[in-house]
């Protein structure tokens, strides 16, 4: 996906990747709308899900999904999600709300965050780009990405 956000420049994404619970899950399970609009996106992003699996569900949720599903470490987990988004190329998405997700965010060409049910970390939401009220907004801003252009120009 290619997008150019005047005073910006063009941004060009190829990669996904989702926080899984409080940002595409809650309680452990995938919130509605959720499947449909992975699956869509999936025809031009490659989706990763990266998650501590606090509930033990996202192996089970993410099943049959377009996604690739990695599990972390319950310890270090802003360190390992932050080499995992650095191990990538090419233009990088993020989606989430968790302290753990802090130094993602500031390694993305994109960062999304999500106030959900759960909130949001004051630290992550200051690493964002852009903030939503909940995922499907934000799945939507990527779905039709000419919604990006106002909130980024400069």
């Amino acid at each position: 996906m290619q997008i150019n956000i005047p005073g910006y420049g063009d941004m060009q994404i190829n990669h996904l990747v989702l926080d899984f619970n409080g940002t595409i899950a809650l309680d452990g399970r995938l919130i509605e709308g959720v499947k449909e609009r992975l699956i869509e996106l999936a025809q031009i992003l490659k989706i990763h899900v990266l998650t501590a699996d606090s509930n033990g569900s996202a192996s089970r949720e993410c099943n049959g999904l377009p996604v690739d599903l990695t599990v972390i470490e319950k310890t270090d987990q802003c360190e390992e999600k932050r080499r995992f988004v650095n191990t990538i190329s090419g233009g990088i998405a993020v989606v989430g709300n968790g302290v753990n997700d802090e130094l993602m965010f500031r390694h993305a060409d994109l960062s999304i965050a999500i106030l959900g049910k759960e909130g949001c970390a004051t630290g992550t939401l200051m690493a964002s780009h852009i903030v939503v009220k909940e995922i499907i907004d934000g799945l939507d801003l990527l779905l039709k990405p000419h919604r990006l252009v106002p909130t980024l120009r400069r």
